[in-house]
């Protein structure tokens, strides 16, 4: 009971150590698992490990097979949820660059690798082949952490964000059929009887998988599953087909959720978002138990097996060659830059998915006395660890010797997509600024992208948005929408992620009437006018649906428009161009800014003449 326990607790303050240090959380997993595993036999009086899954076979927290078939369930259930996140039109909008890094990328790191550890490792054909088809996984738990802390051009942060969402589950896929292959071949020599077997795995996977997700999907639609049930039904299903796959094909359970996950994934499925959140937490407290436990469960000969001048030789190749060869090829005509593909060259952490099917494919090999299977579980855990780390404590600095990291935040994103927020956007990216506009309106987000603008439909209230690494450029904040308490809440919750430069937002009703009763001042965070509130604005913009532009030739002249335009019914100021073209929000202005001949004073509404 208390190792039982000591692995949850662990687990969870990992987690939270690896949330507090901006790091991925496998790596105080994996490193909590060795200290209390195979670590732990160096200090103990005994010699014996604080923590042993499985003890001379048939003791131990696990004993016989259950480490295996707990490992094989936690594992499906995190696919499963890697598969719910592939899209078919996200897959069909990125750029050629990242679709060829999560395909030619693949298979340079797929070969090159295989190469590498049959050679330097002396490892049989199958076993390298193996441990290169894991390696090629990245994924969003890894990639995210580490480039949130890090303001960089949105090309290279969008290209790392969807080679990591994208490869996840297509690599799990690849290096569960490779996987399924070495396993029928082992047992059938390679013969015709080997690719029977193999496509029996493949035929019953795809089908099985397929028709879960249909039925979970007809099951939801026709409201045959209450929504307090929806969460723990969908879990239930998914170790249902695990298990009924497994019984038609030996094996062919993980390839079956892989399928389920990608399919219902890409369904519009009513509570899918719930479902996703669900299996999101619960994959966070399964990877929590789950590392530590395989971490544990190594011993110090599986350890010391690359206590050698050739791991330091393949992990050179994997990082320092391979992956650059990779990236570079899958990114010629691109339009990155050449420092651009050398920094995602540098970037390139393998994660939980790697480490997690390594893991479990160690210990079916090694159970069915595979030779040379006990180098998967080491190998890839060298390479997750090392990257990681590597990753976690360079990329920033690397990223300021190539000059990809950017000195200041410039970008902006405005809350609310409505008729003055577009129309906003619209000249700040005419006047090249980005601007990311965020709503919960569809009909909104829709008008927004006809317009060419760069529009997400987002909930205030979600985390979502924090874990977005495209925005890592944004220092600006409005908050444009018609609720007075979003717009507050908005402030509160995003400025100091989003708001480096300034958080903004307008006044209420309530603000603007009181505002003028105490002489009308305005406080540091209102937005644009302190005597206008979204009707207002709306009405306004309705009125006159473009931003006018007045020369500045003085201060004075300035302050007089300035004063002039607030106090016009219809016209509300909004920037300031300085002579270098930077458009200044007038609410950020300090008072010892220096008006000078040249700049542009831009407000919508009526003309002053």
């Amino acid at each position: 009971m208390l190792e039982l326990a000591g692995i949850i607790v662990l687990g969870i303050i990992a987690q939270w150590v690896a949330w507090k240090s901006k790091t991925p959380a496998i790596l105080p997993l994996i490193l909590i698992g060795l200290f209390v595993g195979p670590v732990s036999t160096l200090i103990s009086a005994d010699g014996t490990k604080w923590l042993e899954p499985v003890w001379n076979g048939t003791e131990g927290l696990f004993p016989g097979e259950r480490l295996f078939n707990f490992v094989s369930l936690a594992i499906s259930i995190i696919l499963f949820e890697g598969g719910l996140t592939l899209k078919r039109e996200e897959i069909l909008n990125v750029g050629p660059a990242i679709l060829k890094l999560i395909t030619l990328g693949s298979v340079v790191t797929f070969f090159g690798a295989g190469l590498a550890v049959h050679f330097i490792f002396n490892l049989s054909w199958e076993i390298s082949f193996l441990f290169s088809a894991l390696i090629i996984v990245t994924g969003p738990t890894v990639i995210a952490p580490i480039l949130r802390n890090i303001p960089l051009k949105k090309d290279v942060s969008t290209v790392l964000k969807w080679e990591g969402i994208l490869i996840d589950p297509i690599g799990a896929l690849v290096a569960v059929l490779i996987f399924e292959f070495i396993r029928v071949g082992e047992g059938y020599n390679y013969t015709t009887e080997a690719l029977i077997e193999f496509g029996k795995i493949v035929v019953v996977g795809f089908s099985i998988g397929v028709a879960a997700a249909y039925a979970l999907y007809y099951s939801i639609k026709k409201k045959l599953i209450p929504h307090y049930l929806l969460n723990v039904s969908s879990l239930a299903m998914v170790l249902a087909v695990f298990v009924l796959a497994d019984l038609f094909a030996h094996e062919s359970g993980l390839l079956t959720v892989v399928i389920m996950g990608m399919v219902l994934g890409n369904m519009k499925v009513e509570g899918l978002k719930e479902i996703l959140y669900f299996k999101e937490s619960l994959s966070v407290l399964l990877v929590s138990i789950l590392f530590i436990l395989l971490s544990a469960n190594m011993n110090i000969d599986d350890m010391m097996l690359l206590y050698r001048w050739e791991t330091l030789l393949l992990f050179g190749i994997v990082v320092f060659i391979l992956r650059p060869l990779a990236v570079f090829l899958s990114t010629s005509h691109s339009g990155l830059s050449f420092n651009e593909k050398l920094f995602i060259s540098w970037v390139g952490p393998r994660g939980i998915v790697a480490a997690g099917i390594a893991s479990l494919f160690g210990l079916k090999l090694s159970m069915q006395g595979e030779p040379d299977a006990e180098y998967i579980t080491p190998l890839v855990f060298m390479i997750v660890l090392g990257t990681v780390l590597l990753n976690a404590t360079t990329a920033r600095l690397f990223a300021k010797i190539t000059g990809v990291f950017l000195k200041s935040s410039d970008g902006i994103i405005i809350f609310g997509a409505s008729n003055f927020a577009r129309l906003i956007a619209g000249y700040l990216k005419e006047n090249e600024r980005r601007v990311v506009l965020i709503d919960n309106n569809v009909e909104n987000i829709e008008r927004a992208k006809l317009l060419g603008l760069e529009a997400i439909q987002g909930n205030v209230y979600s985390d979502e948005l924090l874990e977005d690494v495209e925005l890592n450029d944004i220092g600006y904040l409005l908050a444009l929408t018609g609720s007075p308490v979003i717009n507050e809440y908005a402030i509160n919750k995003f400025s100091e992620m989003f708001g480096e430069n300034g958080a903004f937002r307008i006044v209420s009703t309530d603000e603007m009437t009181e505002g003028a009763k105490e002489g009308d001042q305005m406080t540091k965070a209102h937005l644009f006018t302190h005597k206008d509130d979204y009707l207002n604005l709306s009405e306004v913009v309705r009125d006159f649906p473009f931003v006018n532009e007045v020369p500045i030739t003085s201060k004075q002249q300035y302050d007089n428009l300035l004063l002039e335009i607030n106090h016009e019914t219809h016209a509300i100021p909004l920037f300031l161009k300085d002579n270098t073209d930077f458009i200044h929000i007038i609410s950020s202005l300090p008072k010892t800014f220096n008006i000078e001949k040249g700049n542009v004073l831009m407000y919508v509404g009526k003309t002053i003449v």
